[in-house]
């Protein structure tokens, strides 16, 4: 029974995640790929605290409030979450599979809920039924949300590399580390600080705070998974010209003058690309597509808007 409501929750978002990506659903094999690649970050991750914390206890010898926010913040968080982007990062950048920009906010939340399968089995036997029922709705949900902010910074160094805008894709990297660095710090700092502190007061008004900043992480975390599912678009540009299209399955099918039925962007008999029909140019990033939304960078076309 332990196991299963350890695994439940993980098996959950999984799906929503996945359910949430309209266009071209990613290979199971991949998606399991980065699943179980994000469970093997849990052993250098428990290493590396493991030694902080022995660096951490020579300077602050004294157990406190303060040491207890300060390990949270710049270890515990910081090294769980750069152990997953390594593994996002190694698997899925120069992946074929890798060429819509909803495809990192799954990738992402597959690896990170590859961590939280077994940190969760971990603490579930460790602690019982009540912390199964209460990292059901917290801390799983938490790595989650952790991962798409990942995810998002990442598709958009994805592109960045795509359009070889250099400063982009550097900026971009840092964020996709740093911002779920920055949260899941804050997530645990707030639990972690409450709990170290002797005074009742301060424990209650910590973990009033813990739960406000749940409430708005989960409710951030669902905005940017419905922008991101919204607004995808594909990164690989047509043969030659280099235009970005928009998804095959909004622009429909189209006959190529070889006599073959497509839904892609170029023939896969002939190699032609899809004919250039209705066009407009996107006022943002300048690219030429057609229909509702711009393939390049997602921005929605403007002249549909004013009808």
């Amino acid at each position: 029974m332990l196991f299963g409501l350890a695994l439940v929750p993980v098996a959950v978002l999984m799906v929503l995640i996945f359910m949430k990506d309209k266009n071209e659903k990613e290979p199971i094999g991949l998606l399991l790929l980065l699943f179980f690649a994000g469970m093997t970050t849990v052993i250098p991750a428990g290493i590396a605290e493991v030694i902080g914390q022995k660096i951490i206890d020579i300077f602050i010898p004294y157990e406190s409030m303060f040491k207890a926010i300060f390990v949270a913040s710049f270890l515990v968080g910081p090294v769980e979450e750069f152990g997953k982007y390594l593994v996002l990062k190694e698997i899925t950048w120069k992946n074929k599979n890798f060429d819509y920009s909803y495809d990192a906010i799954v990738y992402a939340v597959f690896t990170s809920l590859g961590f939280a399968a077994i940190e969760n089995i971990a603490y579930v036997f460790g602690s019982g039924l009540g912390t199964a029922l209460l990292r059901m709705f917290t801390a799983v949900p938490g790595h989650a949300c952790f991962a798409v902010f990942m995810g998002f910074f990442y598709s958009k160094a994805k592109y960045a590399e795509v359009t070889n805008n250099k400063a982009d894709r550097t900026k971009y990297h840092l964020l996709s580390l740093l911002v779920p660095m920055a949260v899941h710090g804050l997530y645990d700092a707030i639990v972690m600080g409450s709990v170290a502190s002797d005074d009742v007061i301060v424990l209650g008004l910590g973990l009033l705070m813990w739960i406000g900043f749940v409430v708005v992480m989960f409710a951030a975390a669902v905005l940017v998974v419905l922008y991101a599912s919204k607004h995808d678009f594909c990164f690989a540009p047509l043969p030659e010209q280099g235009w970005f299209y928009y998804r095959p399955d909004m622009a429909g099918s189209w006959n190529c003058v070889c006599g073959n039925l497509n839904w892609f962007n170029f023939c896969q008999t002939c190699g032609r690309p899809r004919p250039m029909v209705n066009t407009w140019q996107c006022p943002r990033c300048g690219a030429v597509g057609t229909l509702q939304v711009c393939g390049r960078c997602g921005c929605p076309n403007p002249y549909l808007q004013r009808q």
